[in-house]
């Protein structure tokens, strides 16, 4: 018999001053067996990062066709794609062909890094595609944060990232490995 997903709470603040989003979610985070928390907490990040109403949790590990996080628009076009980790080249030009905008959050120091490199080149024409990289012990420290409830609280300023919650607090700044060069 196969495992189902452990589900997640969060109650997340949100104060994104550089977009001027400022709003509370309460969020509900299906935990796929093989997920360690640190991916589990990167999708969350993801989620402040980009916080909007319409954003919604996609189906991550159980799906190997959808993001891990989506905003469609009204008409049912994809406004934002959003993976987490180390996608697969080829999938990230796909999503690219179907959404406005795509945004890459990948972690791992080492396997970042070397990820990074051998995909770049394929996605050098993806004009609407933002990497970032959380650093690695900024990612462990995230993950410290894991809970089954939680209440976490993320400010963003300047492209500085302060994440709070029960247990402490963790500010970085992502790494930018390649920003959106268009509006599509």
């Amino acid at each position: 018999m196969a495992l189902g997903a452990t589900i997640h709470k969060a109650a997340l603040s949100v104060a994104d001053i550089d977009r001027g989003h400022y709003a509370d979610y309460s969020l509900t985070i299906a935990r796929h067996p093989s997920e360690t928390g640190e991916r589990m907490m990167m999708r969350l990040l993801a989620f402040a990062l980009r916080a909007d109403a319409a954003l919604t949790f996609g189906r991550g590990l159980s799906a190997d066709d959808g993001p891990d996080l989506l905003r469609t628009d009204p008409t049912g076009e994809i406004d934002t794609w959003i993976d987490v980790g180390w996608p697969d080249g080829r999938r990230v030009r796909r999503a690219c062909s179907r959404a406005r905008e795509v945004l890459v959050v990948t972690y791992g120091g080492a396997k970042a890094e070397a990820w990074w490199r051998q995909v770049r080149p394929a996605l050098a024409r993806c004009d609407h595609l933002e990497v970032i990289e959380v650093p690695a012990d900024d990612a462990a420290a995230l993950a410290r944060c894991a809970r089954r409830a939680m209440q976490v609280h993320c400010s963003i300023q300047d492209g500085q990232v302060l994440f709070a919650c029960d247990d402490g607090e963790v500010a970085f700044e992502p790494v930018v490995l390649r920003t959106r060069l268009a509006q599509r």
